[in-house]
Order: C-alpha cells, then structure tokens, then sequence
C-alpha cells in the first residue's frame, strides 16, 4: 500500500503534524485532495507536492510549465469531459504510445477509458491537481467560455431574435424580458460570475462597443478580458443582470444601482457572495459593473494587512485608545474600507457599542450597528453621526468624510469620548491634516483629536509558483530608494509566469503602509501652521515608514516587486 502524501511530506520535516491535522479536519469539511487542501493553507507549495506525489506513485512528476505549447491534435483525442471527470490532459505522443499527466496515476478506470477512446497505449506521469486544472482550462477553456458557445447554439435553434433597435421608443421589452429569462442566458450569467469568484476577482465589467462585446474581471488590481460574446446577446445578458439586481430594464438613459446575493456550493461548502450592481449608459449600450463583496476576503487580523512591525503598533494602540480619530487614507482602491472592516473586527466584543454610516454598506458584521446612508432623504453621514452619539456608542465608523459638515461633527464627537474610523482621500498621511483644514476644521481641533493617520496602497504579490531570482542595475535599485551599501546583499525577485498566476508573474496583493502617530511634538507642528514637509522629517524622525520605505521592505522581503513598488509610492 502507498504511503499517504502527508505521511510523506511530514517524514521529510516538510510539513508538521499540527498543520497535517489542521489540514485533515479541513478535508472532511470541504472534500478535495489533500494536497490542494495544503497548497491553499500556505504550509507547502506545488513543487513540494509535485515531489511527494512522485514518490508516494513511483511515477514521474512533471513540471507543465516543461509543456509551453501543446499539440492541439492530441487535446481534441480526449473530450473536454473527459479531461475534467478524470482529471487528465495528453502532453506528447510517441508513436503508439500517448503520454498523460493525471492526478492520480493509480486511477485505472480513468487510464483505461483513454486508451480505449484514443487507441493508444497510455503513459501516466503525475501532476499537482490544481496545475492540472488550470492547464486544462489553458487548452480547452474555462466552464464560462464552453458554455457562451452553448448558449450560441441553443438560442440559435430556438430561433430567439437578440438584435433590438437603439431607438428607446421602439425597444420590445416584452422580447428583452423573453430572452434574458432563457435558461441558456441564465446559465452563463450565472458561469460568468461563479468564473470571477473562483478566480478571486474583485469586480466584474460587462463593455458593449460598436461591433464588440466583453466581459472582464479585475484579478488583482488589474483588468483581464474573460470573453468576447457575440454583439447579439449584449442585451439578453445585460438585462440579466439587471433583472437580479432588481433595476428597470426599461430604463436604459439613466444610471441604476443595485445589488444582489448569490449562494455558491463550493467543495460542499456554501458560501453566500453580495454583488453591488452599477449601469451606467454608454454610446453603444449600457456598461455594468459588478463589485463582489466576498465576506471571506476579509482579514480578521491586523496582522495579515501587511503593516510593519512598528506601524502595526502603533495602529493597534490607537484603535484601542478611548477616543480620538482614526483615518485611513488613499485613493480609491488602496484597501481603506477593509482596512477599517478589520479595525472593527478587532472592537467587536459584547462589551462595546459599534455603529457605522457606510454608502454603501459592504460587508454585514453580526454585532456591530450599520446604517446605510441616503443622501436624497437627508440621511448623510454627517446626520447619521450626530444621531450615533445618542445611541451610547463606544467607537463609530463613518465610511469617508468628504465634506467640512462631515469633518467638524467627526472631530466633535473623538473631543467628546469616543472614537471615530473613517476614511479620506489624500495621497500620504502628513497631508491629510491639510485636507482636513481645507475642509475648514479648525488647526486645534485637528491637533486635539486626530490621533493616527494610515496611509495605504496595495501592491501584487510576486507569484510563489513561477518566483525566482532577477537582477537589476545598480542605478536602478539606488533610484528606488536603495542605499549603495546594502546593493551586495540585497535579492530582489520576480515571477516568470505559470498557470497558477495565469502568467502574469502575481498572485494575491499585500499593503503598504505609511502610519502617522500624533505625538506631543507633531501636536504642536499642526498648531503652529507648520508645512506638511516640515510635519513629515519630524514623522520619520520619530521612526515613520513612509509608504515607500514600506515597499523597499516588501521588496526585501521577496514579497513583491521593483516595478510594482515604483508604480505606487513616491520618494519623499
């Protein structure tokens, strides 16, 4: 009998026995393979599975990436069900003989059909499950973009006209509604969104154009085109999705916003997946965007943001103060929102009172008070705070603060005992007292209340599969901030590009931070009308990271990249 993989890796002092058992008790929840199981935990990585494998089948492991371009000949021998089912794809075929990589070569049933169906005699070689996967969808294509062929066809034979006239006057909504409730339209719909939470992205974009219609994800940070369905279905798909969000397909002249809640059955595990809805009218049609709020994205722990040891500190310090404000600064994007959601998490104990004005609310938080805000009602967050404070509250979060009504009741309420997170856009932390004086507060209100400012960005982590060592010239290293004494030591890494990352080189993003403490010394500064220059030597002085020191060490560290470092900070 084979040894069992984790016996395997636990031998080579790969993998301990706590995280093997931590692993195991995951299994039985979710079902899957043991080795993925432990990918995803982060205890070991794909060529430490790839080499157990080897050993615990006496069958060659192989690395896919050795297999850059596969002959399109031998992937139509096998079925694409086939390949799924059984988790198989042929690489290379020598005369009679095909040779396959399989996930679990000891699987004769599956062996058996191949060579039944292809006529050939087969040759298993192992390969990690989820590289496996994502090569097969490299060679056959994602379940969404099979289906968009079948959604063609089946609409096709049923002979539905998909083509409706860019008059508004004479649109046939009674045909919009027919169409977009097809069991073939729901279905990719439906394949489109279940693709972009797989993949882990964070918004998906449905773009019509004149003679093109596609659909991106935003994996990362960064755009990636999904499909390109047909012109004809723009309309049958866009109301679709306006339909589940509960918008007026009728109404294509103005913007619409909305939301919607899917349930998703993942490794019998079900997950619920909120997706905010905006349509706005273009040129050629209306544009949908969905944010996905996944309630699993969030980290429960300051820990996992990526804050310097220092930073961290002092952050946690802070929010556990009395009273005072709390920012978190950066341009749309950077993480703010979650960055406060973790604050919260970490206040959030049956002895405090938390309310929170949000537009919108993203994430619901079971024991913390959260209202929506409403502007057309008069329900702004200004109003809702001054209501806050005569709800007994401990610490309030407001989700920005974008205007001097805003600003002066926020400061007022840390001055009267309680403590306030919100959120402002500026560029770095030292000029969010500026900002906050533009809007008109006053310098010893600021001075007295504000106790911490976090300035934050988001980076692309350098993929841990395809990572490996890259050299950059010296003058390129100094000018990102480098000192020359360090140049003979320092590694610096990128990724080369694999299915993991779909060659991109990056999986997952980490923050960087820059955290400005108000201490008695920059208390003063503000009072005394000094420059945002002036208030940050003192900053650092005092042992601030700015956000681009912050990404020197992730640079340090392996964690990310020069270029990525470079797009993002500055150097002060």
């Amino acid at each position: 009998m084979a040894t069992l993989l984790g016996e395997i890796l636990t031998n080579w002092q790969i993998l301990t026995t706590a995280q093997l058992e931590s692993a195991l008790r995951r299994q039985k929840v979710r079902q899957g393979r043991i080795g993925s199981i432990l990918i995803e935990l982060g205890y070991v990585d794909h060529q430490d599975i790839a080499t157990a494998l080897e050993e615990q089948h006496a069958v060659p492991c192989v690395d896919l990436l050795d297999f850059p371009s596969i002959n399109p000949a031998l992937v139509e021998l096998i079925p694409l069900e086939t390949a799924i089912r059984h988790q198989v794809l042929p690489l290379r075929k020598t005369g009679a003989v095909l040779t396959v990589a399989i996930t679990d070569p000891t699987n004769v049933p599956a062996l058996d059909e191949v060579k039944f169906m292809t006529g050939l005699q087969v040759e298993p070689v192992v390969a990690p499950e989820l590289c496996l996967r994502q090569a097969t969808e490299e060679y056959y294509g994602t379940e969404a973009t099979i289906a968009l062929q079948e959604v063609c066809d089946e609409l096709a034979t049923q002979g539905y006209q998909l083509d409706f006239s860019e008059d508004e006057e004479h649109v046939d909504l009674g045909e919009l509604q027919k169409s977009s409730s097809q069991a073939p339209v729901i279905k990719l719909v439906n394949l489109i969104l279940a693709e972009a939470i797989r993949q882990g992205a964070s918004d998906v974009h449905v773009e019509p154009y004149e003679k093109e219609f596609r659909v991106r994800h935003r994996i990362d940070g960064v755009l990636r085109t999904m499909m390109n369905p047909p012109v004809k279905l723009r309309d049958a798909l866009i109301s679709r999705i306006k339909i589940m969000a509960s918008l007026d397909i009728s109404q294509r002249r103005l913007p619409q916003e909305g939301r919607f809640k899917m349930q998703m059955t993942e490794q019998s595990r079900q997950r619920h997946i909120d997706f905010r809805v905006s349509v706005v009218p273009t040129l050629f049609g209306e544009k949908v965007v969905l944010r996905i709020l996944d309630p699993t994205k969030l980290r429960p722990n300051l820990e996992q943001l990526g804050l310097e040891s220092t930073s961290l500190k002092r952050l946690k310090r802070s929010i556990h103060a009395p009273h005072g404000v709390v920012l978190a600064t950066g341009p749309t994007g950077s993480g703010k929102t979650s960055t406060l959601y973790t604050c919260l998490h970490q206040l959030n104990t049956s002895e405090v009172n938390i309310l929170t004005a949000e537009d919108p609310v993203e994430f619901h938080f079971v024991g913390v008070n959260q209202v929506q805000t409403n502007e057309e009602l008069g329900l702004t967050f200004a109003t809702a705070l001054r209501s806050f404070l005569r709800q007994d509250p401990n610490s309030v979060m407001l989700g920005e603060i974008r205007d001097s009504e805003t600003a002066e009741v926020a400061v007022k309420a840390a001055l009267t005992g309680h403590l306030v997170l919100s959120t402002l856009h500026t560029i770095d932390a030292p000029t969010a007292i500026d900002r906050l004086v533009n809007m008109g507060v006053e310098r010893f209100l600021v001075a007295t209340s504000v106790r911490l400012i976090c300035a934050q960005r988001l980076v692309r982590k350098i993929c841990s599969d395809c990572k490996e060592k890259v050299q950059f010239s010296r003058d390129t290293l100094i000018q990102t901030g480098f000192s020359p004494a360090e140049l003979t030591r320092l590694l610096t890494y990128q990724g080369r590009g694999c299915p993991t990352c779909h060659n991109s080189g990056y999986k997952g993003r980490t923050g960087l931070f820059e955290v400005l403490e108000i201490s008695a010394d920059i208390r003063q500064m503000i009072l005394n009308g000094d420059y945002v220059e002036d208030i940050r030597r003192q900053a650092r002085n005092r042992g601030m990271i700015t956000l681009r020191e912050s990404g020197l060490e992730k640079i340090r560290a392996g964690i990310t990249t020069v270029e990525e470092v470079v797009k993002e900070t500055l150097i002060h």
